[in-house]
């Protein structure tokens, strides 16, 4: 099984890029981040033509997430136990599916905004969250096949960023992120894609502004981190660069792994 996660910035703006993808890359399961559209706006029709089942929970047009899949769309679930809402109100972050065996989560954490922002606390609290659940998950089924994948907002290394002095003082790279990220490492959920990408200079998103794509100046903030029975299947992962060029690109490029 072929697994993607990709930050599309717009499915709207991208769903021709993003299903003529699919169709080369041979992927099985898609999880989109920034979906940036309700429900009803979703372009569903392109992805049912590949032979792809949708799930999508957005809300308006920031954030949204979904995941597209042709081998199988079970018990979907929108969000997670006692995720934390922005301001009291529900975001349109998290959703899942099991997918050929394998439970899904597409995630797209919090941005942070500002250090010391509410928002930052914000996205803490959302990651250590997302941490308690995916403990209880693997407490209650240790075999279970869970992959944590999406657009984490996080750089947990130097070498995950061009330059370390050009974000100092910038969320993203901050101590108590990195160390939320690791918690969730911790818990047994293993990055799976870093052992067949090596850094330094390996990168999944790449600002529009200042040339920061063919200067080469990106950050590595989009993972998949698999449980113990996951990551123990995954014979090949990359990063799919190329995808970053080109009419209209996402400002990340598709992350994907293969199971055997």
């Amino acid at each position: 099984m072929r697994l993607a996660t990709w930050n599309v910035n717009s499915i709207r703006t991208r769903v021709d890029r993003v299903t003529d993808w699919l169709s080369r890359a041979d992927v099985d399961v898609l999880a989109m981040q920034e979906t940036k559209c309700t429900d009803e706006q979703f372009p569903t029709m392109p992805f049912a033509a590949l032979g792809y089942e949708v799930a999508h929970v957005g809300f308006n047009q920031w954030n949204g997430v979904a995941i597209a899949s042709r081998v199988g769309l079970d018990d979907v679930q929108i969000g997670f136990d006692n995720q934390p809402g922005w301001e009291a109100v529900a975001e349109a972050r998290a959703i899942a599916a099991t997918c050929g065996g394998v439970r899904v989560w597409s995630l797209y954490i919090p941005n942070g905004r500002t250090v010391g922002s509410p928002h930052y606390a914000y996205k803490l609290d959302w990651l250590a969250a997302l941490r308690d659940n995916a403990q209880k998950w693997l407490a209650d089924d240790p075999a279970a096949q869970i992959a944590l994948v999406g657009d984490w907002n996080i750089a947990p290394t130097d070498e995950d960023v061009w330059d370390v002095e050009f974000f100092k003082g910038s969320t993203h790279v901050t101590e108590l992120e990195r160390t939320a990220f690791t918690s969730i490492v911790e818990a047994q959920f293993t990055d799976v894609v870093r052992p067949f990408t090596p850094g330094p200079g390996v990168y999944t998103y790449w600002d529009y502004t200042q040339l920061r794509f063919p200067k080469k100046q990106g950050m590595r903030i989009d993972f998949i981190l698999g449980s113990p029975a996951f990551a123990g299947r995954v014979n090949h992962a990359e990063i799919v660069r190329e995808e970053r060029k080109g009419k209209q690109p996402s400002d990340h490029a598709p992350v994907l792994v293969e199971l055997g």
